[in-house]
């Protein structure tokens, strides 16, 4: 019987290892760095996106808030009017920024100029519905009474609080939602910073409205006593991303009057800045003319 020889059987050789392995090693470091390049894109991305939502967010509130500084209209049917309105009306419309002394029963609660680069802090005062936190304050649904909203940075939160400028200047007692509690705004606050564009003083003759200079919180007292009106505010805020990213170097940013700053962290960082013409305000410096 013819038996065929036994077929031999071949395996690979070493070479042939060597070379198989050091293309897989070559192919699973490509597959690496490009996840670990889509990883650095998907947080970029994330971080930009983060910065620009809450960029154009806060910059609308604030614009939504601020604008109606000053305003005071005596002949409004929902104005309450438990208390002097035409007295009350001189005091918002020439404080439409408010100071510190301002108030007989809160003497510290005013504007305030950051030292040396901190963030700055805003009391402002109006006729509203609502204070920023939307609380009535005790008032019917239907009224508007004296507000004063005062907005800070606590541990890098941007924050507002709420007040009845009525019970702060002792006219009436603290109902409703009177309390001092602040609600959060804004998380991934690096600096908030406030100027405040003044009117020439009425000895000057110029009756414009419009803001001839533009000056920190701890000059409006002076400027306040000579005349001047505050008829615009102009705010920059430094927002941080939500996601970590190694930005090499880290930018530098200026705000309004300080001095240039670089953040410290691993973030992407972006500045926003607006400036918010009081309308109200402008009107009223237009009509002491008369």
């Amino acid at each position: 019987m013819n038996l065929s020889a036994p077929v031999r059987q071949r395996g690979f050789s070493l070479t042939e290892i060597m070379i198989t392995l050091a293309m897989g090693i070559f192919i699973s470091a490509g597959i690496v760095q490009v996840m670990s390049s889509n990883q650095v894109t998907d947080r970029l991305n994330r971080a930009i996106a983060s910065t620009q939502e809450s960029g154009r967010f806060i910059v609308s509130r604030l614009r939504s808030d601020l604008l109606p500084a000053g305003r005071y209209d005596i002949l409004d049917p929902a104005l309450d009017a438990s208390v002097d309105i035409v007295d009350e009306a001189a005091f918002v419309q020439n404080r439409p920024v408010i100071l510190a002394g301002d108030f007989s029963q809160n003497l510290t609660l005013g504007s305030v100029q950051g030292f040396s680069g901190a963030d700055d802090q805003l009391v402002v005062a109006m006729q509203g519905e609502r204070d920023c936190r939307g609380y009535k304050l005790g008032y019917a649904d239907d009224a508007e009474f004296f507000v004063v909203n005062h907005y800070f940075v606590d541990a890098g939160t941007l924050k507002c609080r709420g007040f009845d400028g009525r019970v702060l200047r002792g006219q009436k007692i603290a109902v409703g939602n009177n309390n001092d509690a602040a609600f959060t705004i804004l998380d991934n606050v690096i600096s908030f910073q406030v100027l405040y564009g003044v009117s020439a003083s009425s000895e000057s003759g110029n009756f414009t409205g419009t803001p001839t200079t533009y000056v920190t919180a701890s000059a409006l007292a002076a400027l306040r006593a000579a005349g001047s009106h505050v008829v615009a505010i102009r705010v920059a805020i430094l927002l941080e991303g939500d996601s970590e990213t190694y930005i090499n170097p880290t930018p530098t940013f200026k705000l309004l009057n300080e001095a240039s700053i670089t953040p410290s962290g691993n973030g992407l960082y972006k500045k926003f800045e607006t400036t918010i013409t009081l309308r109200n305000m402008k009107n009223y410096a237009r009509r002491q003319k008369a």
